[in-house]
């Protein structure tokens, strides 16, 4: 396993996050603590749930596999996430300081903890001004509830904007960004990435596997069947089937790790990983797993690293459709300028 600071923070993360997503949904309890318990076993340090996963049960997990292991919670780093909805009255979701203070307090008892190393903002909230909303992060942090602020799905105005307020008002600042990026998800480059960069900002990516379709299961034209994800609802989420299946670059981009997978035999799962961890500003991806064995694979991942020629093959492979301006080659060159000659 390697290691990273979190954004421009001096707290050390691993580059391979444990996403629990499936726990409770997906995986029962006790699937749930094998997964956490080889995941630390591996030398894995971070782990990210969300008030959400499973409307509480996640994070109730996590809290009682935490609870039978003293002195682990100090090894480790811990994120959650609040937006979505957790009831049914109008301030039982956004960003609002009303519905946030009560979400994290609920997530704070659900874990089992005095603190969250990592709060984040699930999803830009239109009805919240952002203000009030960092001025919770810092008065969470202030009180001692939380210790970094994040911020997921946001575009890249609005993390330009929370960035730029955290310092105007002088605020705790906003350290991670949680975007969907993979080999098959690039969009994030064009602005989110440069934002991420000049402002200090660590990249969690989720979906690293682009919803399994990177892992190599699936195949042109037929419709996915089985127990896998596409295989129980093919129409599921962004990583829907035929969406993705009718793009040619879906199956060129699925040759192009499949034949990296093939030349440093290891899976198609470890390469898009590490593709991903290799990737700028990116802090720590985030694992999605169903089983221990699904993690096991991940986890090969955590030493791999790809040559400039694998790297190559799998950003043209995978680079995504841009018009000449302002993201192509016509708007790249307009913002650069070289110094004069000498």
């Amino acid at each position: 396993m390697r290691y990273r600071t979190l954004g421009a923070t001096g707290t050390v993360v691993s580059t391979l996050c444990l996403g629990t997503m499936t726990f409770g949904a997906e995986t029962d309890e006790a699937g749930s603590f094998a997964q956490l318990d080889r995941f630390v076993e591996a030398g894995g340090t971070f782990i990210d749930t969300a008030d959400v996963y499973s409307a509480g049960v996640s994070e109730e997990i996590v809290g009682r596999w935490l609870a039978a292991r003293p002195g682990l919670r100090d090894r480790l780093v811990i994120a959650t996430k609040g937006r979505f909805p957790m009831g049914p009255g109008a301030n039982d979701a956004g960003l609002s300081r009303v519905h946030l203070t009560r979400a994290l307090d609920a997530s704070l008892r659900r874990l089992g903890v005095e603190a969250v190393d990592l709060y984040q903002a699930h999803a830009w909230d239109p009805l919240t001004p952002l203000p009030e909303t960092l001025r919770f992060f810092d008065d969470a942090v202030r009180a001692g509830k939380i210790r970094y602020a994040g911020v997921s799905n946001f575009t890249g105005w609005q993390l330009q904007k929370a960035a730029l307020l955290t310092q105007h008002l002088n605020l705790t600042p906003v350290v991670t960004l949680q975007p969907q990026y993979n080999l098959l998800a690039r969009e994030i480059e064009f602005e989110l990435v440069p934002v991420c960069e000049n402002e200090g900002i660590g990249i969690l990516p989720w979906s690293p596997l682009g919803g399994g379709w990177l892992t190599g299961k699936y195949q042109r034209d037929s419709t996915p069947t089985g127990a896998t994800r596409l295989g129980e609802n093919p129409q599921r989420g962004v990583e829907a089937y035929a969406g993705r299946n009718a793009e040619e670059r879906t199956w060129r981009v699925i040759d192009a790790v499949g034949q990296v997978a093939r030349d440093r035999g290891v899976s198609m799962s470890a390469v898009a990983l590490a593709w991903l961890a290799g990737r700028p500003a990116v802090t720590s991806v985030i694992l999605g797993a169903r089983t221990t064995e699904q993690l096991d694979d991940n986890l090969t991942a955590a030493d791999l690293l790809l040559d400039g020629e694998q790297t190559r093959l799998l950003d043209e492979a995978s680079a995504p459709p841009v018009g000449d301006y302002p993201y192509g080659q016509a708007g790249v060159q307009q913002r650069g300028r070289d110094l004069p000659a000498g």
